[in-house]
């Protein structure tokens, strides 16, 4: 059964959102917070993962693979 869930959508707006900046600033974010050059593709990966995660959360498909994960490791309880 699958329902509309207006606060995971909104969550995953801001997490998409949080994401972008994060891609887009990568390089001022790791020379600040991070190893510098070294961790650039580091910090832009971290950022393009919170896009996929901001995805997931707007389609709402995270229940359904929690769901399907539990399925898998406890099939009769689920």
């Amino acid at each position: 059964m699958w329902t509309f869930d207006l606060g995971y959508f909104i969550g995953g707006i801001f997490l998409l959102i949080a994401g972008t900046l994060i891609v887009v600033f990568h390089q001022k974010i790791a020379d600040n917070l991070a190893g510098g050059v070294a961790s650039y593709n580091k910090v832009k990966l971290f950022g393009l993962g919170a896009c996929a995660v901001g995805f997931i959360f707007i389609a709402q498909i995270h229940t359904f693979l929690i769901r399907l994960f539990m399925h898998i490791i406890m099939p009769s309880k689920f």
